[in-house]
């Protein structure tokens, strides 16, 4: 194990153009707040050495050695209107990590201050939305869901205005990279081929190295196939846990295939496709039900980056890439089914079984269902759960309104298994326990308006385990209550 943290700078080195080296700004007072001790040591990072020089370390107040800190460009469509220059306004990407398998990682500063590309913006970050990053990354992840994670959040020692005074924070980011859609619009836009061939070879190696050994336009032709796969699965994924990402522009979509820039972000509770969180998203095109479609569309942004690039003839480029998009929807729905089918406890799934499963959302919408514990309740009822233990654990029994539904399902899973060990299946892929939107606001503010962190602390114990059911976790458990109100998330910005 290391006590000294190496960081290479694979991305300063190899991508000149892309990048504004740049310096974080000087704060008064950092202090370590949280340090993901988990994921430092699978980086193959002393948690020592961090804890004693994480404040200064993560705030970009000293570097580590190889470090070469640059703020990255990229360009972006923002709800549907290009932009040609934004880049990190706020962030400054530190260098790259190898861990001990030998894997890159960014390590990734966020409230660091102003840079070039700031556009009139303070360049800092609150400490609220630093810690719903965290939290929100790190739920992800135990759900298996592919995601940047938060490494540290350091308090900065001042405050940040927004709509009133608040507590500013710096957040650590760690990614498989940051290269966006939008990384490579940056490029398109300015039509610079020589540097977008660059990038899309870095991308390559870095990410689908398997594609290396095609060459001329089947490279970057496989290239869209991969980063669509990975897409079309992450958001099948997303779909299955009931997660609105809410601000899926271009330039917050990662090429790697990983959830990146938790801003509006939320689960949500009672089944509704339409659901919205975000307070920007007034027109709902970001909505849970839209994100399958948006992804496509975000996919034909970076297609069209790559057409000098697949083809001379731009006839034939386009033709190609476009047969190559078609095929997102049968992928996401291949995806969808595999994971519906997985919390239905259903196997050897088929195309038939979609209706099945489509008519089971159509009955939680109707009854404003909650969208969690509804599968919970299935398999509750499966293995013949009684109400006591229901009521420890926070899972409702099935209403008599589901009963031709119910049946159906019953004669679709058969007597193949014993209904035991269907439901353990169940249990194994539906969570009991996600980010309830109240228990997160609760957390969030205790630790940055009552300097009181023991909520945040148990709430991330909580979703660091989201399948077992556990009695003394039964308020993590129950969705929001009525009197919350009405829910809107903010980018924080």
């Amino acid at each position: 194990m290391e006590t000294e943290i190496q960081l290479e700078s694979d991305f300063a080195e190899r991508l000149q153009g892309l990048y504004s080296e740049w310096q974080a700004a000087v704060i008064p007072e950092p202090k370590l707040l949280l340090l993901n001790e988990g994921l430092a040591t699978r980086l193959g990072l002393s948690v020592a050495t961090l804890r004693a020089e994480g404040a200064a370390l993560f705030s970009g107040q000293r570097l580590a050695s190889g470090s070469r800190p640059v703020a990255q460009a990229y360009a972006g469509h923002q709800f549907g209107v290009f932009n040609p220059q934004l880049g990190d306004g706020r962030a400054l990407l530190l260098g790259e990590i190898r861990d001990p398998q030998g894997n890159l990682w960014d390590l990734h500063l966020k409230g660091s201050g102003r840079t070039p590309f700031s556009r009139g913006g303070d360049g800092k970050a609150a400490l609220g939305p630093m810690l719903r990053e965290y939290v929100i990354g790190e739920a992800l992840h135990a759900l298996g869901i592919p995601s940047t994670r938060a490494l540290a959040v350091v308090a900065t020692g001042e405050a940040v205005q927004r709509e009133q005074p608040l507590p500013g924070a710096i957040l650590a980011r760690v990614a498989s990279s940051h290269l966006r859609v939008g990384t490579f619009q940056f490029v398109a836009v300015r039509e610079q081929e020589d540097l977008l061939r660059r990038l899309a070879d870095y991308a390559i190696a870095r990410h689908y190295p398997e594609l290396s050994e095609l060459s001329g336009g089947e490279r970057y032709l496989g290239f869209v196939d991969a980063v669509m796969q990975r897409q079309a699965r992450l958001i099948a994924q997303w779909m299955g846990v009931g997660f609105i990402h809410g601000v899926m522009n271009t330039d917050n979509m990662s090429i790697a295939g990983e959830s990146i820039d938790f801003g509006p972000c939320a689960f949500m509770d009672a089944y509704d496709p339409g659901t919205v969180f975000s307070s920007i998203d007034q027109n709902g095109r970001y909505a849970y039900g839209e994100q399958p479609r948006i992804g496509q569309w975000n996919l034909v942004r970076l297609a069209e980056c790559l057409v000098p690039l697949v083809d001379d003839d731009v006839d034939q480029a386009i033709a190609r890439l476009t047969q190559t998009l078609q095929r997102f929807p049968q992928l996401y729905q291949q995806s969808w089914r595999e994971i519906f089918a997985q919390k239905l406890g259903i196997t050897e799934v088929s195309e038939e079984d979609d209706a099945l499963m489509e008519d089971f959302l159509l009955l939680l919408h109707q009854e404003h269902a909650d969208f969690t514990l509804a599968f919970r309740s299935l398999a509750a009822a499966l293995q013949g759960m009684d109400p006591a233990q229901r009521e420890r654990f926070g899972i409702p029994a099935i209403p008599e309104s589901w009963s031709p539904w119910h049946a159906r399902w019953l004669a679709r899973l058969g007597d193949a298994r014993p209904h035991a060990a269907v439901a353990a299946a169940m249990d194994a892929v539906n969570p009991l326990y996600i980010p309830r939107n109240h228990q997160v606001e609760i957390a969030l503010a205790a630790a940055s308006q009552g300097n009181d962190s023991r909520p945040l602390e148990k709430l991330l114990a909580v979703l660091a385990d989201p399948y077992r059911a556990r009695p003394e976790y039964l308020p993590y458990s129950e969705p929001m209550p009525g009197s919350f109100g009405p829910y809107r998330t903010f980018c924080g910005t």
